[in-house]
């Protein structure tokens, strides 16, 4: 549940940017909680014609949702996969590389380097507010990862950890990796549609995995202590040396959902279950057409988000968790710009009348 403050916590950090196919605005908020574990990244050009955004939803601590706000990108494009033009293993692969580069000498010096103190026996780290550009390391650049030798090195990884919800926009094609809570919804022509769902014990997949590694299901959690069944991180719940890591009760393994985009798509929302457990996407999908309708600086429609949603005391728990959304809009081609370069290639792409009448031929 978490240590809730006598008022809530409401400055945000926000932020937006934009290039030539969208723009983005986010906005992030402690609220209640005694600490804020959420981080982001937003990154409008990894490479070319690639954006990258993820919220990462931290618990026991934010060290393992900051430490995903710098390398997951990275890794992703790191990836051999990546570069054979395949993005879905290249995903997959990079949220469990996260937990691989958590462990040893070189994760917990990484780990204590990203928090504010360490108890070395939990492994648990705690931060501030933190993203890529707020923490002034925007370097897409992949690091090899060397090992380290030192006292450190049989560090099996920290035991907190986070949810990982990333968009993957490259070209006209729409990649969602999902591990946890957090949640990624599509608006197309103003109908919501969820393109990640909620990993959770109850689910009958989940629940199967969860006991086939030896663990069991109290009051909705995980050996009576954790609520999600996917995350990256909380290292004390893959420790079965017989398994392989998707097998785990606890697995970084993501769903990945691909979807082409097309000319009805309005915009992205990539956000926490802080904004989730407040309002359906149907309703989140509604409020931001309303507000776009007389605001156009997408961080101030998240700022709004974010107040909507904070409770005005504790005593439901809805509505007193950090909270961390991303709106994405897809920018729609100007049409005189559009009927301009169609009538430019019909002119490129217009026969001689000797071609006319020539027959034609397929191989």
């Amino acid at each position: 549940m978490g240590t809730y403050l006598s008022s809530p916590k409401t400055e945000k950090l926000s932020e937006e940017g934009e290039n030539d196919t969208l723009r983005y605005g986010l906005s992030s908020m402690q609220g209640w909680r005694a600490t804020m574990e959420d981080a982001h990244a937003a990154i409008l050009d990894v490479d070319d014609k690639t954006s990258f955004f993820g919220v990462y939803d931290g618990h026991g601590g934010k060290v393992v949702a900051k430490f995903c706000a710098k390398y997951l990108h990275q890794q992703v494009l790191s990836n051999q996969a990546y570069g054979a033009g395949d993005i879905e293993t290249s995903l997959q692969r990079a949220f469990f590389r996260m937990d691989d580069m958590m462990q040893g000498q070189r994760g917990w010096r990484e780990l204590a380097a990203l928090g504010d103190k360490m108890n070395k026996f939990s492994g648990m780290i705690e931060g501030f507010i933190w993203s890529p550009r707020s923490g002034g390391d925007v370097n897409n650049q992949p690091d090899n990862w060397p090992l380290e030798d030192g006292p450190h090195s049989d560090f099996t990884g920290p035991n907190c950890g986070c949810t990982a919800c990333v968009a993957l926009i490259k070209y006209k094609k729409l990649f969602v990796a999902n591990a946890g809570d957090s949640r990624c919804v599509i608006s197309r022509k103003g109908q919501a549609y969820d393109l990640s769902k909620d990993h959770k014990p109850d689910l009958e997949a989940e629940k199967e995995r969860i006991l086939n590694a030896g663990g069991f299901i109290h009051a909705g959690r995980i050996n009576g202590s954790l609520n999600l069944t996917r995350a990256i991180g909380d290292m004390e719940f893959k420790q079965n040396k017989f398994l392989s890591s998707d097998k785990q009760m606890v697995t970084a393994n993501p769903d990945i959902n691909t979807i082409d985009l097309c000319d009805d798509d309005d915009f992205l929302v990539v956000a926490c279950d802080g904004i989730w457990d407040c309002m359906t996407s149907q309703q989140l999908v509604d409020f931001i057409h309303e507000q776009l309708k007389s605001e156009t600086k997408l961080s101030t429609v998240c700022e709004k988000i974010v107040d909507r949603c904070l409770a005005p005391d504790t005593a439901s728990g809805e509505g007193c968790d950090n909270m961390t959304i991303i709106l994405i809009q897809f920018k729609k081609p100007n049409p005189s710009e559009t009927e301009a370069e169609e009538a430019k290639e019909e002119v490129k792409q217009e026969p001689s009348q000797e071609a006319q009448d020539e027959p034609s031929s397929s191989s």
